[in-house]
């Protein structure tokens, strides 16, 4: 997206606001199903947890995508967006057997992580199909704070139990239709994703009547300049051809399934924000921004680095600056970053921002969070209106004291 575009928006819908371009999304979509082409039988579900806006739900819904979900509110979004509750895998984590209980009514594809669940849920409801997740025990990524398939994750069911696993499939007489791993994300070596692969493939074998393999997903995206990301043609042309060689030992022609996320939304995402005050220290130039971490969370909980560019002065001299936010605790985006010369009211794009960073936004320190808009067509679209201070206490209770 040009930098006038961006700025227009920022002028028209305020600042901060996040921006969505829809061409890279449905680029991305198409990128991943090209490089599985030589599979028969495809299905990409999109993770609803890194973007939920119902319209970005209806844009994955008319590209032929699937919905992978993690709590029964997400499967209620993904209906009220239009997806068939077939098209929808409910693969939550740690929540009650009554919440799994509510999704299998509404109809979508249950996927069970833990054998106590799994047990109580195959002993209840023997012909309702489940998928199961497996832990591999396979760190495809490189950062442990959002890789699941290492021994101590709390995420599936480990392959060290897969004895057990089947006396309770066997015992409860319940219908497993699927299999599904997921390694976390910033897969940086798809050597160890085939590696692992190969796991499911072993685990999938012990189970007669699937219908479909779950790959999950954790495709790197590049955040800078010269950044490294998952070569997904590669992944593609071996992972197709090792996975029809195994639906032929199957005798069977199975689903590929995938459910990227960040892979699909976040390149397509911008982050706007104003600068309130450029802050010179004895040793540090901060611009701070209207904004902070209760709405881009990730520099600080992940340390991630999302490149961020001065597009109200984009040929300005460079100069090193501490770009940090209006919250009363330390929510700093970037450390002595060198950026184009910023100066007062300038507007900041934060890149890569269309993966979990409105969904993760809060009202700490009772801010409001940002409007969303979508850049669809060449047109700039509001799909959610910047919160007022109506909808900060729209649920409390005022009590006389």
């Amino acid at each position: 997206m040009e930098h006038h575009t961006l700025l227009q928006i920022a002028e028209d819908f305020g600042s901060p606001v996040y921006v969505y371009n829809t061409d890279k999304i449905i680029e991305q979509y198409k990128r991943l199903t090209s490089a599985f082409n030589k599979v028969n039988h495809l299905k990409i579900n999109y993770a609803a947890k890194a973007l939920s806006n119902l319209s970005i739900l209806k844009l994955f819904k008319s590209l032929g995508s699937g919905l992978d979900t993690v709590s029964i509110q997400e499967v209620q979004l993904g209906l009220k967006a239009g997806f068939d509750p077939k098209a929808i895998i409910y693969t939550p984590n740690g929540v009650s057997l009554k919440e799994i209980e509510k999704a299998a009514e509404l109809g979508v594809q249950i996927n069970i992580d833990n054998l106590s669940i799994l047990e109580q849920f195959g002993s209840k409801y023997p012909k309702v199909p489940v998928c199961i997740r497996i832990n591999p025990h396979v760190m495809a990524g490189g950062n442990t704070n959002i890789s699941v398939g290492h021994i101590d994750s709390k995420f599936g069911i480990s392959i060290h139990q897969i004895p057990h696993l089947l006396r309770i499939v066997k015992n409860t007489k319940m219908t497993i239709n699927g299999i599904h791993m997921h390694t976390g994300s910033d897969i940086l070596d798809i050597d160890v994703f085939l590696y692992a692969s190969e796991i499911l493939f072993d685990t999938a074998s012990n189970f007669k009547n699937l219908e479909f393999i779950d790959f999950g997903s954790g495709f790197k995206v590049p955040y800078k300049t010269g950044d490294i990301e998952t070569n997904i043609e590669e992944l593609g042309s071996k992972l197709s051809k090792r996975f029809n060689d195994f639906c032929k030992t199957y005798g069977k022609d199975l689903v590929l399934a995938f459910e990227p996320g960040k892979f699909l939304v976040s390149e397509a995402g911008y982050f706007l924000t104003k600068v309130n005050v450029v802050k010179q220290t004895t040793s540090t130039v901060f611009a701070q921004v209207d904004s902070g971490f209760n709405h881009l969370i990730r520099p600080m909980l992940y340390g991630a680095q999302h490149q961020i560019i001065n597009i109200s002065n984009p040929n300005g001299r460079e100069r090193f600056y501490s770009v940090v936010g209006y919250i009363c605790e330390t929510d700093t985006f970037a450390n002595n970053r060198r950026i184009n010369e910023i100066r007062e009211d300038d507007v900041l794009c934060f890149k890569n921002a269309g993966a979990y960073c409105f969904t993760m936004a809060s009202n700490y320190n009772s801010r409001f969070r940002p409007a969303e808009v979508l850049w669809h067509k060449g047109k700039a679209v509001l799909i959610r209106k910047r919160e007022e201070f109506e909808d900060i206490i729209r649920n409390q209770i005022d009590i006389e004291l």
